[in-house]
């Protein structure tokens, strides 16, 4: 059995369509990704999930159970982390984590038992007793998802669960969905961040204008676009590199500067590889590192979703 299953589901809004004729399936015990730019349709794609909105056509099941006809009992297996906050900031961590526990029926010694946990596990025991109100965007969001796993949930929704928080909440919640991933709990993440996907996903999902344009696993859907081979350079002298003069160097497609680095992208990374250390024997500049780099999730996902912006001769994603 399947723990999500996904058949042509569709969501329209008067004659915007959201969701357009999605099918896909979730394993029981995988991290699934849902990828895409904002508006494609990740966030609809929850709401039908877990019951919040129906559905305009299709068809989902959570472990079998139609989540439609069998909302409740289909929602009692599942945990839900939304983008935005659902805690009560007048209320401590405690109070906010217990109430949602009581809204799930759990009787007060395990939901004690699992609150202490929880809280310890996401570095605010010694917080549990503060109104929230004071409390930092990530720590509100590690609180969120603490109340999302109080049910001891089999499958978890996290909808953009790391978006604008600070490095040591991003790099817990990561851990945490890898230690959920271990113990057999079905994880179903929506975000736009490609480098969150290939990091914690077993399987990607690439959404773009409520269409799915493309599942499989990271390395997968790389190998789909082998020919966006590139060569990452660094030079000691970047500011006054052009990245022009870059550009016209031999089987040379298209140039990024990516930080202190350019990626040239290229069919051939030898030739490109000569003709860089050439051009900084010319220009006297020293290259301080060289790379050769296989397409990246990133590639895809531009590739899939046309989503690359030019400015000034730079590739970004939106």
């Amino acid at each position: 059995m399947h723990a999500i299953e996904v058949d042509h589901l569709s969501k329209h809004f008067g004659t915007l369509v959201a969701l357009n004729d999605i099918s896909f399936s979730v394993n029981e015990g995988e991290t699934f990704g849902f990828l895409g730019p904002n508006g494609a349709g990740k966030t609809t794609t929850i709401r039908l999930l877990t019951g919040i909105s129906p559905p305009s056509g299709g068809t989902a099941t959570i472990f079998g159970k139609d989540i439609a006809e069998e909302t409740t009992a289909a929602r009692k297996t599942m945990g839900i982390v939304h983008e935005t906050s659902n805690i009560y900031d007048d209320l401590s961590a405690w109070q906010n984590l217990m109430f949602t526990a009581e809204l799930y029926t759990i009787g007060r010694k395990e939901r004690e038992l699992r609150g202490k946990e929880l809280l310890e596990l996401f570095g605010l025991w010694d917080r549990r007793t503060e109104r929230v109100h004071g409390f930092s965007k990530g720590m509100k969001r590690r609180l969120t998802l603490a109340m999302g796993l109080i049910n001891n949930p089999r499958l978890l929704f996290l909808d953009e669960p790391t978006s604008g928080l600070d490095v040591q909440s991003n790099l817990i919640i990561r851990e945490v969905i890898r230690d959920l991933n271990a113990r057999g709990v079905t994880v179903f993440l929506t975000t736009h961040n490609i480098e969150e996907a290939n990091l914690t996903c077993d399987r990607v999902a690439i959404i773009n204008r409520g269409r799915i344009a493309a599942i499989d696993s990271p390395e997968r859907l790389k190998s789909t676009i082998q020919s966006a081979q590139s060569v990452e350079v660094a030079f000691d002298r970047a500011a006054a590199i052009r990245q022009e003069d870059l550009r016209q160097l031999p089987m040379v497609s298209e140039v990024r500067k990516e930080g202190d680095k350019f990626r040239l992208f290229t069919n051939d990374p030898s030739v490109v590889i000569a003709a860089v250390m050439e051009y900084a024997q010319a220009h006297t500049t020293r290259v301080l590192s060289v790379n050769t780099l296989g397409p990246s999730l990133e590639d895809v996902f531009i590739k899939l979703t046309g989503l690359e912006v030019r400015t000034k001769g730079v590739s970004t994603v939106d």
